[in-house]
Order: structure tokens, then C-alpha cells, then sequence
């Protein structure tokens, strides 16, 4: 028997993981925390929901000797305010909406909707973070990668619930992150760009490089191939490749078409990788 429950129409509200992974089991309930998304969504009165933000362990920030753990109910001010969060994704969650959005929207939740246009979702993303998935059942840790199939789409299984991210915690300080919108504040992004450069102190080799866009596609682009062509050179060696990494990301960065042109964010996406080159002296 489900305990600590509270039913309200079409609502519950388990103050524990292991009840809101029973009653998940249901297969009919949507969960939800900050409920951000549902409110613009005009679904409410069709659907029924399974309040998850009353269970403590889906709050915490924590940090181990490999990962950032973020609890998906985290709100973008709870990571914002963390010491644990570092400041590629603070700077990210500081340019979210508006400060009401950034108390109530979930980090959690902007994963779960599968949306390109995500904004912290594109760092977890740049950053090879993992997504820790459980149900009733039992458990199991993806790579964010892995997580997004496309138009919406996710590997999300029924009966399954996001339970915290884990961000690796080494090599992801030296960053260039952007955001292009139609305003400074409140806005979507038309384009965003977050890349990574790791260099070894001792010879001078880049560690790891790795870049990811927003906005763009149905999913983040994310090209680890692409970048594994300038990881294990130097800064001096990279550059010879420069010209060949571009023009890889050239023929793989293929817009959809939306409100701007696909000529634009080509254009964008192209320029803004230049750029985190250039300030990486590359």
C-alpha cells in the first residue's frame, strides 16, 4: 500500500522516491515539479499528475570524487546558489526567463521535455553528463547523449522517473558559453553555444575539447568524433587541423527551418565556434 499520499482530483503528491515510483507504475500519471512547461502547455484539465517536488532526495546538490550530482527537482535558483555548481552552468541558469520561472523551472524538467532549445540540458550535454533513471523496478545511468531521440523524443521508459544528473566534476572550468535570442531577457534561444577546453598543465596537450549546440536541430548537436580530431595535440598542432575541424562542423550543423533563417544560424553557429577557438588560441 502507497503511504504518505495526497490525492486531489486528478493530482497526487508522494512525499517519498518509493512512492512516487509505485504509483508511476500506474503508466497513466505525468510527474511533474515546478510545472513550468504544463502551464503553457493547455493540457492540465486532459491530464493527471504526480507531484514529485515534496521528495527531499530529489532536492540535493552533492558532490563526490567524480560527479556534480543534481537532484532533477532542483530549481535553476537552487543551482544557481549552490557552491557545488560550477560556473558554466551557474552562468547558464542565471540567463533562464525571468527570476519566477528561474524559482519554480526544474533542471529535471528541462531535460525531460526533450526540447533542443533547453538551456541547461546543452551544458549537461557539452559537459558528457549522465542522467540517473529509475523505476519501480530498479535503476540505471545513461549518457545525456543517449537520452534525446528526436522531435520531443526520449529514451525515458514508462514507469521511469529522472532522478538526479551527474556532471563530471574535472576539466569543465576553462568554457565560452553564448546564448543568441531575440532580447536580453525572457528569451528562447535562437542559437546557443557552449564549448570545453581542457589543456594539460604538464604537456601542453589538450585534454579533452568538446563543443555542443542548442537551437539548431530537433536535438543538441553534439559531435565527439568531430572533436576527438584536436584532443591529444597541442594548442600549436591544433591549428593545423583548424581548417579540417571546421569544415567538419560545416557539413554536420544542417538548421531546421524556424523563425529566423537557416542561413542565420548556420552563419551563427559557425561563427561562435570560430570564436571559442580564437580565445582558446587555436
Amino acid at each position: 500500500m502507497v503511504s504518505n499520499i495526497v490525492e486531489n482530483n486528478a493530482m497526487f503528491a508522494p512525499t517519498s522516491l518509493v512512492d512516487a515510483l509505485e504509483l508511476l507504475k500506474d503508466g497513466d500519471l505525468i510527474p511533474y515539479s515546478g510545472g513550468t512547461d504544463i502551464m503553457v502547455s493547455g493540457t492540465c484539465e486532459q491530464s493527471r499528475y504526480l507531484f514529485i517536488n515534496n521528495i527531499p532526495e530529489l532536492h540535493q546538490i552533492t558532490s563526490d570524487d567524480e560527479y556534480i550530482r543534481f537532484g532533477a527537482t532542483c530549481t535553476f535558483s537552487d543551482t544557481i546558489a549552490s557552491p557545488h555548481t560550477p560556473t558554466i552552468l551557474k552562468e547558464t541558469c542565471s540567463q533562464v526567463a525571468a527570476p519566477a520561472i528561474r524559482n519554480a523551472g526544474t533542471l529535471g524538467g528541462n531535460i525531460a521535455n526533450g526540447s533542443a532549445k533547453a538551456d541547461s540540458a546543452l551544458i549537461f550535454m557539452v559537459t558528457d553528463s549522465k542522467l540517473r533513471l529509475v523505476s519501480a523496478s530498479g535503476e540505471r545511468v545513461l549518457p545525456i547523449k543517449d537520452f534525446y531521440l528526436g522531435g520531443g523524443k526520449t529514451a525515458l521508459a514508462p514507469g521511469e522517473l529522472i532522478v538526479e544528473i551527474l556532471m563530471p566534476k574535472h576539466g569543465i572550468y576553462n568554457y565560452y558559453y553564448t546564448k543568441v535570442g531575440a532580447r536580453n531577457a525572457l528569451a528562447i534561444a535562437r542559437t546557443s553555444f557552449a564549448g570545453i577546453l581542457d589543456v594539460d598543465s604538464d604537456n601542453k596537450t589538450i585534454k579533452n575539447l568538446a563543443v555542443a549546440f542548442g537551437a539548431v536541430k530537433d536535438t543538441i548537436i553534439r559531435q565527439p568524433e568531430i572533436d576527438k580530431m584536436l584532443i591529444g595535440k597541442s594548442i600549436e598542432e591544433a591549428k593545423e587541423f583548424k581548417d579540417t575541424y571546421i569544415s567538419a562542423y560545416n557539413e554536420a550543423i544542417i538548421p531546421r527551418p524556424g523563425r529566423v533563417s537557416v542561413e542565420f544560424r548556420k552563419t551563427v553557429c559557425m561563427n561562435l565556434l570560430r570564436d571559442f577557438l580564437d580565445m582558446n588560441g587555436v
